[in-house]
């Protein structure tokens, strides 16, 4: 329970900063909706405008942005790109810090076993991530309240993109963890966070814009697309399956490969 708490302790600054960072994000994009709203035509000839690879690259095919939750799902996905490098963060760097920093066999000579160690830091983590959401959530629903230009909502799309997070997040805090069991030394745990996230972004992006189907296969950026939540108001379940499977595998991996690691040490 104290490795617990001093890891909550320790990812509080990192919280707020993100939770700030994405409500500032979600207030000023939203604030904009009621001059796109009030010039539809307008907006509509600016989409026009836009390659269609661009269009599919950025998940903005076949979704009428001047509805509130169009535009929403637009806002989204820089709002995806967020949560998944605060995911990441926290995934890639869970135990790797402690090597990086030379602190890793003074914690390993204290009387817990390695399986508490990951557990308490990984439960750390989700609690961090969990105030991200929760956040992330209330920021959602209030902006998209006040600045719906007299729209209605439709609440089951919305309620499914904002709880579509946690698990989308799940994704890359244990690929994270598994990349720094995988890795013999995490000298920057910000690069590797940021080079996995706007690897499967692109990936995603990649195989939209060729129609290539088989590349994207693997990135949550495609099993959870913000438009088709919106437009078809469900998730596509084979694809959300292909994420849990690698959250779990990725999970269990992580621990296995924990337990039999060989840290390096401090003299």
């Amino acid at each position: 329970m104290n490795i617990y708490l001093h890891e909550v302790k320790t990812k509080l600054n990192s919280v707020l900063v993100w939770s700030g960072s994405i409500t500032a994000l979600i207030l000023v994009f939203m604030s904009l909706f009621t001059a796109f709203a009030g010039q539809s035509d307008l907006f509509s000839s600016l989409m026009d405008s836009f390659p269609k690879e661009l269009l599919v690259a950025f998940g903005m095919v076949d979704m009428d942005f001047t509805t509130v939750l169009g535009y929403f799902a637009l806002l989204f996905v820089f709002v995806q790109i967020c949560l998944a490098i605060q995911a990441a963060n926290y995934g890639i760097g869970l135990v790797s810090v402690e090597e990086t920093e030379w602190t890793a066999d003074f914690l390993l000579s204290k009387p817990v076993g390695r399986t508490t160690i990951m557990t308490s830091k990984l439960l750390a983590a989700l609690t961090a991530l969990l105030i991200t959401n929760i956040i992330m959530w209330i920021s959602s629903f209030i902006f998209v309240s006040i600045f719906r230009a007299g729209q209605e909502i439709a609440y089951k799309p919305l309620i499914l993109l904002l709880l579509s997070a946690p698990v989308f997040q799940l994704f890359f805090l244990t690929v994270g963890m598994l990349i720094s069991q995988l890795v013999k030394r995490i000298r920057s745990v910000t690069g590797y966070a940021m080079g996995l996230v706007f690897g499967l972004y692109i990936l995603n992006a990649f195989g939209d814009m060729i129609g290539e189907k088989s590349l994207e296969v693997i990135s949550p950026f495609n099993h959870f697309t913000p438009s088709k939540i919106i437009t078809t108001a469900a998730w596509d379940l084979p694809q959300v399956s292909i994420s849990i499977a690698i959250i779990v595998v990725s999970l269990l991996a992580s621990y296995i490969l924990y337990r039999r690691r060989n840290i390096a040490s401090a003299v």
